[in-house]
Formats: structure tokens, sequence, C-alpha cells
């Protein structure tokens, strides 16, 4: 497995330097053979557990809990989309010039102006017809919610009429996944690779229309209250 991610990050590597005009959907969804290559690879056993009892639509924002960088590939292993990150995992060395390429976007967090660029950019990407994915904490901010989330991916879907595809994570050794100060990327890799449990739950739930409700506010805090009952059932 090591063998095979290997091979593609290393031909990925080489086929992110090509002009941007020529990377397409071709390269996209090579990235996302790599995030499962890379998932197998670190022997993560990556279950998707289908809570839906609607179809999933064909245009979404999805949206999940953040507690560890694991998300980065296993989102985008089992679902079509084009992450939303910190401006930091661009800089990643090889992971963030794949990501990149692979028409990932990217948001400084603590500039009010980069994260109404990364908004409008949001926007554009599910009016083509694009699916996003994004992470409403605004950052890994432990293994439990509790700070209510922010509003960007809540206005986006109200303005465009797409909906919010919750998804809920839940890592069975939470420690080993959780994402901590001053953690770094190897640090990350090397708790993956040893845990004593590597079990990754990721529930998926029903789309929620924004057209119900009247405002942002009202949309988030509604989504947030599903997130919270999630975490009781799934977490305590």
């Amino acid at each position: 497995m090591w063998a095979d991610f290997i091979t593609l990050t290393v031909l990925l590597y080489g086929l992110s330097w090509l002009p941007e005009k020529l990377l397409g959907r071709w390269y996209f969804r090579l990235f996302r053979v790599w995030c499962k290559s890379f998932v197998r690879a670190l022997d993560v056993d990556l279950k998707l557990h289908q809570k839906n009892l609607n179809d999933i639509p064909r245009n979404y924002i999805l949206i999940a809990n953040h507690p560890s960088a694991f998300e980065d590939i296993g989102i985008p292993a089992l679902f079509e989309v084009h992450s939303l990150a910190k401006i930091e995992v661009k800089k990643w060395w090889v992971v963030g010039r794949i990501s990149s390429a692979a028409g990932n976007l990217y948001v400084k967090r603590e500039s009010r102006e980069s994260r109404n660029q990364a908004a409008e950019t949001m926007r554009k990407e599910v009016e083509s017809g694009r699916n996003i994915a994004l992470y409403p904490e605004g950052g890994c901010k432990g293994k439990r919610i509790f700070e209510s989330f922010r509003y960007g991916a809540f206005d986006v879907s109200m303005k465009t009429g797409v909906p919010i595809l919750p998804v809920f994570l839940h890592y069975e050794a939470q420690d080993d996944f959780e994402w901590r100060d001053p953690h770094t990327l190897l640090d990350k890799l090397y708790h993956f690779l040893n845990t004593e449990n590597s079990t990754a739950n990721y529930y998926v739930f029903d789309a929620i229309d924004p057209a119900q409700f009247k405002s942002k506010e009202e949309f988030t805090e509604y989504t947030w209250q599903l997130y919270k009952n999630w975490q009781e059932k799934y977490m305590e």
C-alpha cells in the first residue's frame, strides 16, 4: 500500500507542474484516488455510515466537524468535493502542491478580507456545479463541538439555493486523531500509524434545504444543534 501511495504521489507531484489550464477534472479524479491510497497506507479503517433517508443531491455544500487533520484526505476519499482549507495547508511540502493542483480552495482565517474573498469564490464554485467541503467551526477546535458555527457556508447556501450536506465525524481513538497545538503534520501521521484503534466513522445525513430558513443565523443555529445532538448520540 505504501508503494502504491508513493508511486501516486510522485506521479501527481510531477503532473502538478503542468500549466493550470491543462489541469482539469482528470487531475481531480487522480487526486481522489491519491486520497484513498493515502488512507489505505495509513491503515485507517474509514467507515461511511449512510444515515440519509433521501438521495444525496447532485450539487451540495458539505460541512463537517473538524477534530483532526485526517479529514483533509478522508472527506475527498469518500465525497466528490473541493475542500476549503486554511492557507497553511497550501504550503505543506508535496501535499500542498498536489491539493492546490486538484482545485482545492484556501482561506487566511484571521483575515476578514480573505474570508470574504473565499465566500465569493465558494459562491461561484457551487453556481458552476462544483461541490465544496468546509468546516464551519473555523478550524480544528478539538474533539468536542462547543462554539457555534460560523455563517459562511450557510450564507452561501441561502444565496445560491444549494443545500447543506452534513457529515458528522467520529474517531474512536479520539486522542490519537485529535489535532492539538503544537502538533505538526508529521506528528499526526505518526499518531495515525501507531493508534490502537484506527476506526474513523463518517456519518452522512440528509441534505438541508436552505429555503426553510429566514436567515443565515437561523440556518446556522439549527444545524449546530443537529451536530450537538449527534455528538451526544455517537460520542458520549
